[in-house]
């Protein structure tokens, strides 16, 4: 019996929730998807997330909510991370931080363990080892279930199929987010697990990691401190992959990257969350 589970990357601002609303449930039909997990550290004006966008991914079929770096820039979503675990923050972030990096969750008879980790080369938090932490937490579910998602928000690609190639075989998948570009590196490892070193964004297709790109070029420009906003002209890209894996093993059985463009989504500026 095979388990399908869509992964999408970062969600980003208005633009990137309003592809969720209008494509997701579509895609999820046709694929066949049994489990969505979707990285929404940018789905508040481009950093953050709050409770409300929460319950708007819940309420759009989501299963688990994976972030990143961005994750604290809310503060309204602490309370929630601390009572709730369908929103993850990465695992390696200090223990004293509101939250969990793992998260086990039954869907269609199968219990699927998702675990998110940052990287530490050329980000700026200073966090534990994530290999370290993956070996603590992969072992940690692997005493319940074979399906194990890992999501690893990290800047280079060295980094991420390091952990990769570390967890090959003892984990389904991992997918890696942060840098917003969708690599066509798709693939399953020797040992049986899937991996791609980014799901790419869902956000406007014309920008800068879902920004606005003049900002960002006279920054890169000048050294500069200076403000972005979220790009809210299309056209509007939404990007990740599915995984399809055996139940039996845990090992991967087919990845296949998503990509879908929409030149005629119109943004909706009331939007209120």
């Amino acid at each position: 019996m095979s388990f399908k589970v869509l992964c999408i990357g970062d969600v980003v601002g208005l633009p990137g929730r309003m592809m969720v609303q209008k494509h997701l449930a579509k895609l999820q039909r046709e694929l066949g998807i049994d489990a969505t997990i979707v990285n929404g550290e940018n789905s508040a004006d481009g950093k953050g997330i709050t409770p409300r966008i929460a319950h708007f991914f819940k309420h759009n079929k989501v299963d688990v909510i994976t972030t990143g770096n961005h994750i604290w820039n809310k503060k309204e979503i602490y309370p929630y991370l601390a009572e709730h675990t369908d929103v993850l923050r990465p695992a390696n972030f200090p223990a004293e931080t509101p939250g969990v990096g793992l998260t086990m969750v039954t869907i269609k008879d199968q219990l699927v363990a998702v675990i998110n980790l940052q990287g530490r080369v050329f980000m700026r938090e200073l966090v534990e080892c994530p290999f370290k932490a993956a070996q603590t937490l992969v072992a940690t579910a692997r005493e319940k279930t074979n399906l194990i998602f890992v999501d690893f928000h990290a800047e280079t690609t060295s980094e991420k199929q390091g952990l990769s190639f570390f967890l090959d075989g003892s984990i389904s998948a991992l997918v890696g987010t942060h840098t917003h570009v969708q690599t066509a590196d798709e693939r399953i490892l020797p040992g049986g697990t899937a991996y791609i070193t980014d799901l790419g964004m869902v956000g406007s297709l014309n920008s800068m990691l879902g920004m606005k790109k003049e900002p960002i070029i006279k920054q890169l420009m000048t050294q500069m401190p200076t403000k972005f906003s979220v790009e809210t002209t299309g056209p509007f890209v939404m990007s990740g992959v599915w995984i399809d894996v055996d139940t039996a093993t845990g090992k991967a059985l087919d990845i296949q990257r998503v990509r879908i463009v929409d030149h005629e989504l119109i943004i909706d500026t009331n939007d209120s969350l």
